[in-house]
């Protein structure tokens, strides 16, 4: 009896914006008006080149509502000839009243070390629960994945959307995706098939040529 053929999957390189003037010090979450810093400019066109060199290039390129990430997609879009689509489900995670503060004003509170070492049962102030950002994420892949089957698109997001979607791929809880790195500029390749995702690459800052599953 002859199987038949799996539908091949969709590949997903998840990008996380470039470095801004308050990467590392300030948790900007969804604050309007946060552009990229010049550092952060040459690694989106840096990765713009990476991406553009790929031999089965990606057919779209999406990004979360905010500036620094449509300002990263920008380049890449431009090297693959499409445009910048916006997706919500990309977003930052919504911080709510801790959006805007100092990290090291954060450290201090006693909520942090919940943050750190128990986060699917924390709730920012106002805001959004790290559950509800994976599952906004796991959402946007599926979606997109359905509607790119077999293809290879990007998306780019910020850094724990996108290591809580890393977190899920791999079948590791919520609690440990704090453990994964995910830094600016960095590709994160997961394939969505039908019999679940493959992570091929996470934090990948160098050559994306082999990027298939083994």
């Amino acid at each position: 009896m002859v199987r038949p053929k799996l539908p091949k999957p969709t590949l997903i390189l998840f990008v996380r914006h470039g470095q801004t003037a308050t990467t590392g010090s300030v948790l900007p979450g969804r604050a309007p008006g946060l552009y990229l810093a010049e550092r952060g400019q040459q690694q989106a066109a840096a990765v713009a080149q990476r991406i553009g060199a790929l031999k089965n290039k990606p057919v779209a390129v999406y990004a979360s509502p905010l500036e620094r990430t449509r300002e990263t997609a920008a380049p890449i879009a431009k090297a693959l000839g499409v445009r910048v689509r916006s997706e919500k489900g990309l977003l930052e995670c919504d911080f709510g009243e801790w959006t805007g503060a100092k990290l090291k004003d954060l450290y201090k509170r006693p909520e942090w070390s919940t943050v750190q070492r128990y986060p699917s049962g924390f709730r920012f102030p106002g805001g959004e629960s790290f559950a509800e950002m994976q599952a906004r994420i796991n959402d946007a892949a599926t979606r997109l994945s359905a509607m790119y089957a077999g293809q290879t698109i990007v998306a780019v997001s910020h850094a724990d959307p996108i290591k809580a979607a890393v977190a899920s791929a791999v079948g590791t809880h919520l609690d440990l995706f704090q453990r994964i790195v995910v830094s600016p500029c960095s590709v994160t390749a997961i394939a969505y098939g039908p019999t679940g995702p493959t992570v091929l690459a996470v934090n990948n800052v160098g050559d994306l040529s082999e990027l298939v599953p083994s």
